[in-house]
C-alpha cells in the first residue's frame, strides 16, 4: 500500500511518497509507476482540482468524485442549485458578493446568523452568531458567501457511496464543531464525533437515501457531472422536518473513524466497486453492535494558529486501552525521528464498547495518557 504525502501515523502502515496531491501529473505519474489498480483520493482540495479526472483518463480506477461534481463541496452555492434542482430539503439561502448583499441577507433570515465562505475552508469558513457585526465581518473576509436562514434541532452526518447511479449508505454520526465544551467557541474541522445515535428516529437511513443522496446523485448524473465517490450530507433534524447543513466529496473526520470503527465487512470492495461503476448488487455494509467514540486532541493555539514541533508522547500507552485505537492526522517526524506535532488537528482518540457510555469512558481514559504541550480537546463528546 502506498500513500501520498501522508503522515507519521500512516507511514507504520504504507509506503509515504512525498507527491503534492494537488498535483495531478505527479499523482498520475506516482500511480503509474507503483502499478496500482485503485486510487482512493481523500482530501477535498486534490478533487475539487480534478486530480479524480486525471487518474481515471490514465486507465487507473479511481475512488472520488470528478472535479466539477466535486464542486458540491467546493462550492456552497452550486450544491445550493443542486439541492433546488434536485428537490432535496435543505435551509433557505442567498448568494452575496457585495458587502450590500450580505447585509441585505442578514436582515431577512434574522439571527442566529449563518455566514458560508462559498469555496474551501477546510471546515472553518461557518460563522452561527447571534452578533450581526460579527456575521458582516465574516462576510467581508470572503469573495462571496451563502448567508441562510438558520436551523434548528441535532446534526447527523451521514456518508453514502455512490459510483454515480447506486448510492449506498453507511452508519449515521454525530459530530462536535465547536472547539469549546457545551458548543462554545469558534467552528473547527470536528472535535469529536460517536455513532450509532441511539436517540435518532426509526427510518432515518432510509430517508436519507431517498430524499437527500439518492436524488443528489440522480440530478448530478442528469446534468452530465456524475458523482462516483463519498457524498457526505451533514444534516439537520429540525422542528419542520431534516433538512441539509451541508455536502463534503470525500470521507470526513472525525465522524469517519468512528463510523469505520464499526464497520464489520471489508471496505475496499465497496470503494473498487463504486470506482468501477459496479456498486449496484454489492451486498449493503455490515454493523457490529458496539458503539465508537472519538475524541479530538489539537494543537496549541488551534483553529486560529495552531502551533506545530511540539513533541507528542503516550500514544502506547494510550493503545492499551481496551477497545482504543489512536489515529493520527497533523502529525510528523521530526529529524531526530521523534513524533511531534504538524498541524492543527492532531490525533482522534478512538475507542469501541458494548455500549456508548463504555465508549466514551474508554476514549477519555486513553485521551489522558496523551501529552502534547499546550494540547487542548473537548471533554464533553458523546456526553
Amino acid at each position: 500500500m502506498a500513500c501520498a504525502p501522508g503522515n507519521a501515523g500512516i507511514a507504520q502502515l504504507a509506503t509515504v511518497h512525498r507527491v503534492d496531491p494537488t498535483d495531478s501529473a505527479a499523482v498520475v505519474a506516482l500511480a503509474g509507476r507503483l502499478g496500482v489498480d485503485l486510487v482512493v483520493i481523500g482530501p477535498e482540495a486534490p478533487l475539487v482540482a480534478g486530480v479524480a479526472d486525471a487518474v481515471r483518463s490514465a486507465g487507473i480506477a479511481c475512488f472520488g468524485p470528478s472535479g466539477p461534481a466535486a464542486r458540491l463541496e467546493g462550492s456552497k452555492a452550486f450544491a445550493k442549485q443542486v439541492m433546488a434542482d434536485a428537490g432535496v430539503p435543505t435551509a433557505a439561502a442567498r448568494v452575496a458578493v457585495t458587502a450590500a448583499e450580505a447585509a441585505a441577507a442578514l436582515d431577512e433570515f434574522g439571527p442566529p446568523y449563518v455566514v458560508k465562505n462559498d469555496g474551501l475552508a477546510a471546515g472553518k469558513g461557518v460563522v452561527v452568531t447571534p452578533d450581526r457585526a460579527e456575521a458582516l465581518a465574516h462576510a467581508a473576509g470572503c469573495e462571496r458567501v451563502v448567508v441562510e436562514e438558520y436551523l434548528d434541532g441535532p446534526e447527523v452526518s451521514l456518508f453514502g457511496i455512490s459510483d454515480g447511479a447506486t448510492v449506498l449508505p453507511l452508519a449515521p454520526a454525530q459530530d462536535f464543531k465547536r472547539a469549546g465544551n457545551g458548543d462554545t467557541g469558534p467552528n473547527t474541522g470536528g472535535m469529536g464525533a460517536y455513532s450509532p445515535l441511539p436517540w435518532a428516529p426509526a427510518g432515518l437511513t432510509e430517508q436519507v437515501l431517498d430524499t437527500v443522496l439518492q436524488p443528489t446523485v440522480d440530478q448530478l448524473r442528469k446534468s452530465g457531472t456524475p458523482f462516483a465517490g463519498l457524498l457526505y450530507a451533514g444534516l439537520a433534524l429540525t422542528s419542520r422536518g431534516l433538512r441539509v447543513v451541508e455536502f463534503n466529496c470525500r470521507f470526513g473526520d472525525p465522524e469517519t473513524q468512528v463510523v469505520l470503527a464499526r464497520l464489520a465487512s471489508p471496505l475496499g470492495g465497496l470503494l473498487r466497486a463504486a470506482a468501477t461503476g459496479r456498486l449496484a448488487g454489492q451486498p449493503s455494509p455490515r454493523w457490529r453492535d458496539e458503539a465508537a467514540v472519538t475524541v479530538v486532541i489539537a494543537s496549541a493555539g488551534y483553529p486560529e494558529r495552531p502551533r506545530t514541533g511540539d513533541p507528542i508522547d503516550g500514544i502506547d500507552a494510550a493503545e492499551a486501552v481496551p477497545g482504543v485505537r489512536v489515529y493520527h492526522a497533523g502529525t510528523a517526524a521530526d529529524p531526530a525521528g521523534r513524533l511531534v506535532t504538524a498541524g492543527g488537528r492532531v490525533l482522534s482518540v478512538t475507542a469501541t464498547g458494548s455500549d456508548q457510555a463504555q465508549a466514551r469512558d474508554r476514549a477519555y481514559q486513553a485521551v489522558t495518557k496523551i501529552q502534547i504541550p499546550g494540547a487542548h480537546y473537548r471533554t464533553d463528546i458523546a456526553g
